[in-house]
């Protein structure tokens, strides 16, 4: 079942919201320092992450599944958020160049029919970051955080869908060591927790962020020929460009 996104925004405004948005953007951060003048895609409710990339990239765009409903975003300007069906998206093919999905596959319906329309519009030689609730983590665990709603992964699960849906992991890592509750004293200690933690690989954390590549041969499938009959919108000029 869809998170709601009022739930969602409300969550990302909180203090523990707001160390989860920080611990994990560092990693997305980190992996995507190069940037500059390339097309970003959010898929999920992914605006809280967003925000990072906005100076430098070509475009950034947020793309809501209809189950949960969507926000304006940024809250400032022209809306960059669509609310789309995320298993057919109006892209055209190997449009985007950065794809962050998270909040969303493990409560998508179909999270392999997501992963291979997010293939389809991603760019040759482009990346995508996934970020899923661990299995073994606490968070998936607690249900007052959206990381503990829908089907959480273990390693080797996220590893078989990104096999089945010709995707090449790159870069494994972890998030989120501290225990999901709103305490001041755990919210401060959380950068201590994650660095302890990742240094010497303890098991726990509550999110997988990985990235990964698309293998660039796929066979076409019967499901690419029914999707055609969605129209691409036109978001792919720079921003500030206008339609003349």
């Amino acid at each position: 079942m869809a998170l709601d996104v009022v739930d969602l925004r409300n969550f990302y405004a909180s203090p523990l919201g707001q160390v989860a948005r920080r611990l994990v953007g560092r990693m997305v951060r980190a992996q995507w320092e190069d940037h500059a003048a390339l097309r970003v895609l959010g898929v999920g409710y992914a605006t809280p992450y967003l925000v990072d990339f906005q100076a430098r990239a070509q475009r950034v765009m947020a793309f809501m599944p209809a189950a949960q409903g969507v926000v304006h975003w940024p809250p400032g300007g022209r809306s960059a958020s669509a609310l789309v069906e995320v298993s057919m998206m109006p892209l055209p093919d190997a449009s985007i160049d950065r794809i962050l999905v998270v909040h969303a596959l493990e409560v998508g319906e179909n999270p392999r029919d997501i992963l291979e329309e997010i293939w389809r519009i991603l760019a040759p030689g482009g990346r995508v970051v996934i970020i899923v609730p661990s299995r073994s983590g606490l968070w998936a665990r607690v249900d007052t955080t959206p990381f503990g709603h829908g089907h959480p992964y273990s390693r080797g699960q996220l590893q078989a869908l990104l096999q089945e849906t010709l995707f090449l992991p790159v870069f494994w890592g972890e998030a989120l060591y501290v225990p999901p509750f709103g305490r001041a004293t755990l919210l401060r200690s959380a950068p201590a927790f994650e660095r302890i933690a990742g240094r010497f690989s303890l098991p726990g954390a509550g999110v997988h962020v990985v990235e990964a590549t698309k293998q660039l041969y796929r066979p076409a499938s019967q499901r690419r020929a029914v999707r055609r009959a969605v129209a691409p919108i036109e978001v792919l000029a720079p921003a500030g460009v206008g339609a003349g």
